[in-house]
């Protein structure tokens, strides 16, 4: 129990059921146009809720060590799933993206799954030395990449390239190799942006966020709105106006807006401070256990979640272009709320065996 990371736990219990109430309270409006019931997203957020901690009771008691003989396994698995999405019956395709499977009961998102395999695969095989990795770890993390693109979601496909690349940095790569590599990144993730025709209206309406009302500027203008709104203490739990159908996605990767819309500023720090908090316990782990294979497999798991916050926060803030990524912990969505929850049991388990200190 003295080893149990109770700021970390209670951080991420905090954000869930924080979550679960803001959900609530943003969905409410259009749960009731849609489904003629108000409680309906939160009652669904209220199951995977259940499901995602007792995932996390479970991982915190199993040794981490186990995954290390897993990591292959574990990885072929995630792969079938990304190529499962692409199978007509099985797969679900939704405004043009392919990125769930149909399971019958529900649909699940295996670019979730993905984030947590492949951070056990590479912390299972980056914890040994090897000579010229370079080039077997590009070809993996392309494949990776490739699937994901291929459904197509950019975004999650740059949470996965932070997280590999951060890997093969903890592993005690060469820097001349990330000097190399960030341009080409770059410059291939332009070319990507530019290929779709709804990633270069986002590209377009990020450096030009004043065109027609009416265009893909939309968006980004009401989530603003929201955020203005707010102002330093925000109008009050309950009295958001935006989520009465104003911004799209208010209940998914825009709750951030509703948050900000009602708590104001203030509300809204307190809330990236958790997040902190849980990026700060998750590399405090990391750096203290006990062996290479725990320091990477923390180093990993922390670096997609925090990844995750970055780019869902910098899209809502209009610092980076719009995103289909979810705010973890508090965002409506299974897949990736069970995911994260299971991988926070992970980083408990970690803790404790780490070093006495």
């Amino acid at each position: 129990m003295k080893k149990i990371d109770f700021f970390l736990l209670i951080s991420v219990l905090f954000l869930t059921f924080f979550g679960l109430f803001i959900i609530y309270d943003a969905s409410s409006f259009v749960a009731f146009r849609d489904f003629a019931d108000k409680y309906h997203f939160v009652k669904d957020q209220f199951f995977w809720i259940v499901l995602g901690i007792i995932s996390l009771l479970v991982f915190s008691r199993i040794d981490y060590h186990r995954f290390y003989n897993l990591a292959i396994p574990i990885l072929l698995v995630a792969l079938g799933f990304l190529g499962l999405v692409f199978i007509p019956g099985i797969g679900v395709k939704v405004l043009g993206a392919s990125r769930w499977i149909n399971l019958r009961f529900t649909v699940f998102q295996p670019s979730e799954f993905v984030k947590l395999a492949l951070a056990i695969y590479l912390a299972a095989w980056f914890s040994s030395k090897e000579k010229g990795r370079i080039f077997a770890f590009l070809l993996l993390l392309s494949l990776v990449l490739g699937l994901v693109m291929l459904e197509p979601d950019m975004g999650t496909a740059a949470i996965i390239l932070a997280e590999g690349l951060v890997l093969y940095f903890l592993s005690g790569a060469k820097l001349i190799y990330f000097a190399i590599l960030a341009p080409i990144i770059a410059f291939i993730g332009f070319i990507f942006a530019k290929l779709e025709p709804y990633r270069a209206a986002r590209l377009t309406t990020f450096f030009n966020a004043n065109q027609d009302i009416n265009a893909t500027s939309y968006h980004v203008r009401q989530i603003l709105i929201a955020l203005g709104s707010g102002g330093l203490t925000g109008v009050g739990l309950g009295n958001s106006l935006q989520k009465y159908a104003y911004l799209p996605e208010n209940a998914t990767d825009s709750i951030f807006a509703i948050i900000a819309e009602e708590l104001g500023f203030v509300g809204a720090c307190f809330i990236i401070a958790v997040f902190l908090v849980i990026i700060w316990r998750g590399f405090y782990i990391a750096i203290h256990s006990r062996d290479e294979f725990g320091k990477l497999l923390a180093g990993g798991i922390t670096t997609f979640l925090a990844a995750q916050v970055f780019i869902n926060l910098a899209a809502q803030t209009a610092l980076l272009p719009l995103t289909g990524i979810p705010l973890p912990f508090i965002s409506y969505g299974g897949s990736a709320l069970i995911i994260n929850l299971s991988a926070i049991g992970i980083l408990i388990n970690i803790a404790r065996q780490r070093k006495n200190i």
